[in-house]
Parts: structure tokens; C-alpha cells; sequence
């Protein structure tokens, strides 16, 4: 991620929801448990939404939210679950590949204004 802030939406088909919310659980394993001080921040940051109401051609959406984020971090979750899981990781591809509805898409965010701030 390039910005401040980030969003990466994925739609999933909504009888595979299940089978991605299995591959997140074990990313949420894999960064807990990691000892790169880089990923454990990342993690502090990063969560994940599931959508109420159905996204793209009736997919389940899901929405990484990304606040703060670690600038020059790789959010591309592969790369932390193969070196958490490599015995693992096939399966959770394919599970991954079954399960999502076209491709992801990513938002860098730049900050503008916090309300939440007093003025300076």
C-alpha cells in the first residue's frame, strides 16, 4: 500500500463465504504468530469486514480495512501464509480459488482530515 489508509474488496460467492473466512482465520494465525516486526504491525492495522448487503453480481463482499498502514508493507496475504503454513498453503489456494467471484480491488487512501483531532 502506497497511502495512509487502505481498502482491498473482495467478492466472494456467497456459498463459498465460509471457505474465506477459513483463509482469513489462518492469516489472523500467521500474522499473531509471526516474529516480523513488520507483519505484526501490519496486523495491528488490518481488519476485515464482511458486507450486509450483496456485492458485485450478487457476491459476498468482503473489505480488508487498512488503518494505518505500514508504509512500503505487502498486504499481498500469500506470501505471510506460505511462510506460516507451506504444508498448508496449496489447499488454502485452492480453497481461495473456488471461493472468490473476480478480482480484488485495491484503494490507497490519503488522509485529508481527521475529525476526531483537535485543531492545531
Amino acid at each position: 500500500l502506497a497511502g495512509d489508509a487502505g481498502l482491498i474488496f473482495f467478492p466472494v460467492k456467497p456459498d463459498r463465504a465460509a471457505d474465506f473466512e477459513k483463509i482469513m482465520a489462518k492469516l489472523k494465525e500467521a500474522l499473531a504468530t509471526s516474529t516480523d516486526a513488520t507483519r505484526r504491525e501490519q496486523a495491528a492495522g488490518w481488519k476485515v469486514f464482511r458486507a450486509v448487503e450483496p456485492g458485485p453480481n450478487a457476491s459476498t463482499l468482503y473489505v480488508f480495512v487498512i488503518d494505518p498502514a505500514v508504509k512500503g508493507g505487502d498486504y499481498a496475504f500469500w506470501k505471510t501464509l506460505y511462510d506460516s503454513f507451506p504444508e498448508e498453503v496449496l489447499q488454502l489456494y485452492r480453497l481461495y480459488n473456488a471461493a472468490t467471484a473476480g478480482g480484488q480491488t485495491l484503494l490507497n487512501l490519503q488522509l485529508v482530515e481527521s475529525f476526531g483531532k483537535p485543531p492545531n
